[in-house]
């Protein structure tokens, strides 16, 4: 490793070596030649000026790249393209008169961009699934199991464990939902020439407007796409690259609201992230447990929301038929929003298979405020027996304020003992079953396990040999 250049972090530390595989200088390469193999193809069963010995010829050199020998060209044209097809006729001379025929270099880059994002889109999809049942294992598992419920962070009605984690799983199944019409969406560039008007397909064509359709739609079935964008300057449009990256950023918005969650929790020692018993948590505090994977996965989410707004700033910045300033941006950002998601996908996914509750602790939370959860219930109770609902609940509201002043002093909460003292409280208490946190969870139980059994269970499960992962 050279240790005296810059490095990506997000690829060094944290990506997959599948998504960085394909983002990498060789596979970009190598997607373009399937390009203008493709391109040969339809063209020759066209009927234009390109013979089976030479599609043959591009074929048998796809895979002799030499990137050295591109960029010694690129150094003298100061082009990328003509640099990739000037090798690419090198090491294939008897199609060099053939490559790129009819073309523009956007055809090649963006036909190649789109055949990049889209498999980089599945990758996001599969990984996301991937996470989802995992996530989804931990709320059944947890789907009755009472929890101190929070609003503005302060103690509220119970709820369940599963309840609450099933709010950040009903996220992430909408960004999945997102992801996949997203793919199925997604277009191909196609055959549109250097102004998006096939001026030149038309002249290969003479003329056949027709035959230059016929030509575009087996490109596109060529490279798995079903359809192609129906209007296009030079580029496609680059709308696109914002739509994506915000679909993404969905991603990490989810994401990083459960992994804030999973760190307050963490914090009060109620739940807690997978931690390796060789883990330091801190240098100086050796007892430290921090929550390092969920601080990551927030760390890495804020950094993909940040590159959004950049990518509209560009797509609105498009003059005209094209300009070129989106190119250096575009290189940046959108490997950067996927290499950034992968990582965070395959974290949660640690994360969420990995997720310790410690019992002792919940109870505890609950029993402390307990007394509170049931006040409500006194209320309406208190109600229906004719008693008048502000007066009742000035006698609650005195009596809960006092209990938190004790509570703040270090002492028990004595609200249900105050509540039993009172001459009109006591009866109403009396009169109601044990004040057990199982019955005031309300439908929690229910509405997690039907949504998992009505939605999550589902979707697909992708094949865990697909892809791999390394956690760090």
């Amino acid at each position: 490793m050279d240790h005296d250049q810059y490095k990506d972090p997000i690829a060094q530390r944290y990506a997959s070596d599948v998504m960085q595989t394909l983002f990498s200088p060789g596979r970009r390469a190598l997607t373009w030649r399937d390009i203008w193999i493709a391109l040969a193809k339809v063209e020759r069963d066209a009927g234009l000026p390109v013979t089976d010995a030479q599609v043959k010829s591009l074929e048998q050199a796809r895979d002799q790249i030499d990137l050295d020998r591109v960029a010694e060209i690129e150094s003298e044209t100061r082009h990328d393209v003509m640099a990739h097809i000037h090798h690419y006729g090198e090491v294939a001379p008897d199609a060099a008169a053939i490559i790129h025929l009819g073309a523009t270099s956007c055809f090649v880059t963006d036909n190649g961009d789109l055949v990049i994002l889209k498999e980089a889109l599945g990758i996001v999809r599969d990984r996301m699934l991937r996470t989802i049942h995992a996530l989804s294992t931990f709320c059944r598992q947890y789907a009755s199991v009472p929890t101190l419920g929070l609003t503005h962070l302060q103690p509220a009605q119970l709820t369940t464990i599963g309840k609450r984690s099933s709010l950040w799983l009903q996220d992430l199944v909408e960004c999945y939902d997102q992801i996949e019409d997203l793919i199925e969406k997604l277009q191909l560039r196609g055959l549109k020439g250097t102004t998006g008007t096939q001026a030149t397909f038309l002249q290969l064509c003479e003329g056949d407007g027709d035959r230059v359709d016929q030509l575009e739609q087996q490109l596109a079935k060529q490279l798995g796409f079903s359809r192609v964008f129906p209007l296009c300057g030079q580029t496609y449009p680059r709308l696109w690259d914002h739509r994506i990256v915000c679909r993404l950023t969905d991603i990490a918005v989810a994401i990083h609201k459960a992994a804030t969650d999973i760190r307050l929790l963490q914090s009060w020692g109620e739940v807690e992230e997978p931690f390796a018993s060789t883990q330091v948590g801190s240098s100086a505090m050796p007892y430290k447990r921090n929550p390092m994977r969920c601080e990551r996965m927030c760390g890495l989410a804020r950094h993909v929301m940040t590159i959004a707004p950049g990518l509209a700033q560009m797509a609105a910045n498009q003059w005209m038929e094209r300009t070129l300033d989106d190119s250096a941006q575009r290189r940046v950002a959108l490997p950067g929003a996927f290499l950034a998601i992968d990582a965070i996908l395959i974290t949660a996914r640690n994360v969420f298979s990995g997720l310790v509750v410690h019992d002792r602790v919940r109870s505890r939370r609950i029993e402390e405020h307990l007394p509170f959860m049931a006040a409500e219930e006194l209320l309406m109770e208190g109600v229906s027996r004719g008693g008048d609902r502000q007066q009742l609940h000035e006698r609650i509201r005195e009596h809960s304020w006092s209990a938190r002043e004790a509570l703040l002093e270090g002492k028990e909460n004595p609200l249900r003992a105050l509540i039993e003292a009172d001459d009109v409280l006591g009866e109403v208490a009396s009169s109601l079953p044990p004040w057990d946190a199982d019955r005031f969870t309300g439908r929690a139980a229910v509405q997690t396990l039907r949504y998992l059994d009505e939605v999550v269970d589902t979707l697909p499960r992708p094949d865990e040999d697909h892809l791999t992962e390394l956690l760090v």
